[in-house]
């Protein structure tokens, strides 16, 4: 799945364009607004919100716009009421592509994702066709060149993680979802340098795509990335480094 994680990277380094544009913090917002919503405003007994207020932050999304997100989530002011959808479809070369959304307006979401799989190549899905294909995990992502894998292999397990892997320049530690926040902290005490931590839906297997068909599944999952109300996109593709780094350079 090394071609999943770079490509995964790679999309971070241009999120700096997207913050530009206010469009990657209009999305983190959102998702700290349902949080807030859906499990209360009190950020430590509410880990749902803690994970979405500390990715924000990791997006430099300022504090200010965190708190009026989270009172919006509350009910202290107007706005619109956002609910959580989950979209599930098929990409070129049979790819499983399952979608997070926020959305005031389901209709309109699922018009704009529609659109995005057939105009790229892509069919939307049943709901139930895809989602059986993955597993909800916690990832922590650990700068790679500024720590030693053993060091933090040793001190990661004994803060209650699963699993530590290298992948390019990042270690990437797994943990339970309802405790990665817990574990993100125990390494950070420790002076672990934590790039990001998130909740990602990890699939059971992968599906091998070379090629034009590679470039294709790439389109398709930028496009729906760009769309507004989109929060995550997760695939079960295998692309390979070297065919990730020819597409990026075309």
């Amino acid at each position: 799945m090394s071609g999943h994680s770079k490509w995964s990277q790679i999309k971070r380094k241009k999120g700096a364009l997207d913050e530009k544009r206010g469009q990657m913090f209009g999305k983190l917002l959102r998702a700290v607004e349902v949080a807030s919503r859906e499990g209360g405003t009190n950020i430590e007994g509410n880990m749902t919100l803690a994970s979405a207020v500390q990715k924000a932050r990791d997006y430099s999304v300022p504090w200010d716009n965190i708190e009026r997100a989270i009172k919006r989530g509350g009910g202290d002011t107007g706005g619109a009421r956002y609910e959580e959808v989950m979209y599930e479809g098929f990409g070129p070369g049979g790819v499983a592509i399952l979608i997070q959304a926020l959305t005031d307006n389901r209709n309109r979401t699922g018009q704009e994702v529609r659109h995005a799989f057939s105009r790229m190549g892509g069919n939307l899905g049943d709901p139930g066709s895809v989602a059986w294909m993955f597993d909800r995990r916690g990832l922590i992502e650990v700068d790679a060149q500024k720590v030693k894998e053993d060091d933090l292999l040793e001190k990661a397990l004994e803060s209650g993680a699963t699993d530590v892997r290298q992948v390019e320049k990042v270690f990437e530690v797994t943990a339970n979802p309802d405790e990665m926040e817990a574990v993100r902290q125990a390494l950070e005490r420790q002076g672990m340098p934590v790039v990001e931590a998130r909740v990602d839906m990890v699939p059971q297997s992968t599906v091998k795509v070379e090629g034009k068909e590679a470039a294709a599944v790439l389109r398709l999952i930028e496009a729906l990335e760009e769309q507004d109300d989109v929060q995550s996109v997760y695939s079960n593709y295998d692309i390979a480094d070297e065919v990730i780094d020819a597409i990026t350079a075309a």
